[in-house]
């Protein structure tokens, strides 16, 4: 992993919290004699995952069917496209999805399929999200652009004391985004950073593969629906963007409320640039869970929602944090350490918009 960071963690932490909890899960998969990869349960995930988000497209392309009923299935292939991203993509670009390399290489690839690009999405998400997580300048998770002010660190305008209001309109367009400046922008900044997740890409091989699996991206989804498809451009168009924005709304509605909720603090480094507590404590102070007992919510987000689970062991597959919840939940408490969460989504979607509309009050002068 390279990275031109200056950010350190605090390595005090006289009560070991993290060597303890670790013995306890790996403990916890010796006993039981399982692997931390994925099993049978996201081995079937995987097919119903890709059901709902490939089928209803061939469906489209080989058979008569009703302007309505393409409206239908282009919201099912939304869906279909935020379980592929959060149920098969993210554990396979984790690693945590097989023990073979090469079986995580191809389904982490599905993100090419979504409209992203693997090297981006690992340098986001696995190296500045995962390592830095709601720090203001380093986790890019929390920038918006100028539109929506997630931190209190970030500049104030005036128009973000409505952002609690329209934030939920432009949250559908995140994976629109990806397709057309995104990833482009990432690359470009990425590289001059020298940023990467494992072994640094070429320039060249970097932008000429994000090149072709555009144009690729660009004739399935557009270009070959256009000539197969007996309908007007402009609907080809906007079945597009409903695909996308309800997959958007799905992947940014859930991220959110990891993160960006009442109960999870954003710290900033001290001058000397370093963080007051070690890494696995830091996350526990800028994570939280949601709805870990909806068993629905627990299977379609792929664990999304034991986010205190996946940030503190990113490489065990998401199928099994239920199941360790238990003890991170139990160790934290013991070390009198937090462990945030919601009982329901409700409850974190209503703590989220009370974020948004607190960052978005004009901030009080200071002295």
């Amino acid at each position: 992993m390279k990275q031109t960071e200056s950010i350190r963690f605090s390595r005090v932490d006289s009560a070991r919290f993290f060597r303890t909890l670790n013995q306890r899960v790996n403990g916890y998969f010796k006993e039981n004699n399982i692997s931390k990869n994925g099993n049978w349960k996201l081995h079937l995930k995987t097919i119903i995952m890709f059901s709902l988000f490939l089928t209803p497209y061939f469906l489209m392309l080989t058979l008569e069917i009703s302007e309505w009923w393409m409206l239908l299935l282009t919201i099912v292939m939304g869906i279909g496209m935020a379980g592929v991203g959060m149920n098969v993509m993210h554990d396979a670009n984790h690693g945590s999805y097989s023990s073979k390399k090469w079986v995580n290489k191809i389904l982490g690839g599905s993100m090419y399929i979504l409209a992203g690009n693997v090297y981006n999405w690992q340098v986001q998400h696995n190296v500045l999200h995962h390592t830095y997580t709601n720090i203001h300048g380093h986790d890019e998770d929390l920038e918006a652009g100028r539109v929506i002010r997630f931190s209190e660190h970030s500049q104030w305008r005036r128009f973000h004391k409505f952002q609690h209001y329209y934030s939920i309109f432009l949250y559908g367009l995140l994976t629109f985004n990806w397709v057309i400046t995104t990833d482009f922008k990432q690359t470009r900044r990425y590289l001059k950073r020298k940023l990467a997740y494992g072994k640094m890409p070429s320039p060249l091989k970097q932008w000429s593969t994000l090149a072709i699996t555009k144009l690729i991206y660009i004739a399935m989804w557009i270009v070959i629906p256009m000539v197969i498809m007996h309908i007007a451009w402009w609907k080809i168009l906007l079945g597009f963007f409903i695909m996308h924005y309800t997959a958007g709304l799905i992947l940014s509605i859930v991220f959110q409320l990891a993160h960006v909720v009442e109960d999870t603090e954003m710290p900033l480094p001290d001058q000397h640039g370093t963080i007051k507590n070690t890494w696995a404590i830091h996350q526990l102070f800028t994570t939280v869970n949601f709805s870990t007992k909806n068993k629905i919510v627990n299977w379609f987000t792929g664990g999304l929602n034991h986010q205190v689970e996946h940030h503190i062991f990113p490489n065990i597959s998401h199928i099994h944090y239920h199941k360790i919840s238990k003890i991170v939940k139990s160790t934290a408490r013991e070390f009198d350490l937090p462990y945030n969460e919601y009982k329901t989504t409700r409850a974190a979607i209503i703590a989220h918009f009370k974020h948004l509309k607190e960052m978005g009050a004009k901030p009080a002068l200071t002295a």
